[in-house]
């Protein structure tokens, strides 16, 4: 057997552009790498916090993640994915720049979603930041007018301690918090039929509003395993 070089580092197809924090990323966030059942490789991009992205579109960060993209890539990734579902808005400008896949947000689902949907049912998003959440956000995404969509903020503790990039994370409130919006999600559109969770920092929650609604629900850790799937496809033994 010849093996073949060309890259730095081998084995992690996923390149992970993260948002500069400090708030406890708990299993099931993407930023935690225990998170993952392959290897990934992150980079963080400097600038860009929580606020500046949730609350203001990213604004005047876009060459620091394409620069950031770029460098995964030469370092050997094979896909481009970013931890913040808000980021819809850089897709079209990352997906230029770089010569591999590349997903930035988890809202991207919601069409594929709405086609598994039963006969009269549809998709809903549950997002961190209902009101930052745009058009702009939801056309990028190729998210359908119309579409449901409850939130987190004003409650308690999840979208406070993210967004304002606070050291400590009540889990248990948190939890509460997620589960909360997607119930009030459902209680308010009869016709819900699956979830998908907007932000990334969510993600630890998905099987407990999924038991909690009765519904399927689908994040950004489903969406990239199933990115990666197609960029390292699993081989069987024939």
């Amino acid at each position: 057997m010849i093996a073949t070089g060309g890259k730095t580092v081998y084995g992690a197809s996923v390149g992970i552009l993260m948002l500069e924090a400090r708030f406890p990323r708990i299993p099931g966030d993407m930023g935690n790498a225990q998170s993952w059942p392959f290897p990934v490789l992150y980079k963080v991009v400097r600038g860009a916090s929580p606020e500046r992205v949730v609350r203001q579109q990213a604004g005047g960060l876009i060459d620091a993640f394409i620069d950031a993209a770029r460098e995964l890539v030469a370092d050997g990734v094979d896909g481009i994915t970013t931890n913040c579902g808000f980021l819809s808005l850089v897709q079209d400008e990352l997906s230029k720049a770089v010569p591999v896949p590349v997903v930035t947000s988890s809202l991207q689902q919601v069409s594929m979603v709405n086609r598994l949907m039963p006969a009269g049912k549809r998709a809903g998003v549950l997002t961190i930041s209902g009101s930052t959440l745009t058009k702009a956000h939801l056309d990028a995404a190729g998210v359908p007018s119309e579409t449901p969509i409850g939130t987190t903020e004003g409650l308690s503790e999840f979208t406070r301690a993210i967004l304002d990039n606070e050291l400590t994370l009540n889990v248990d409130a948190a939890r509460n918090d997620n589960v909360q919006a997607a119930l009030a999600l459902k209680d308010t559109h009869p016709d819900l039929g699956g979830i998908v969770l907007e932000c990334t920092n969510m993600c630890p929650y998905a099987d407990d509003i999924a038991k909690a609604t009765g519904l399927p629900v689908w994040s950004m850790i489903s969406f990239v395993e199933w990115f990666q799937s197609g960029l390292s496809p699993r081989r069987f033994p024939i």
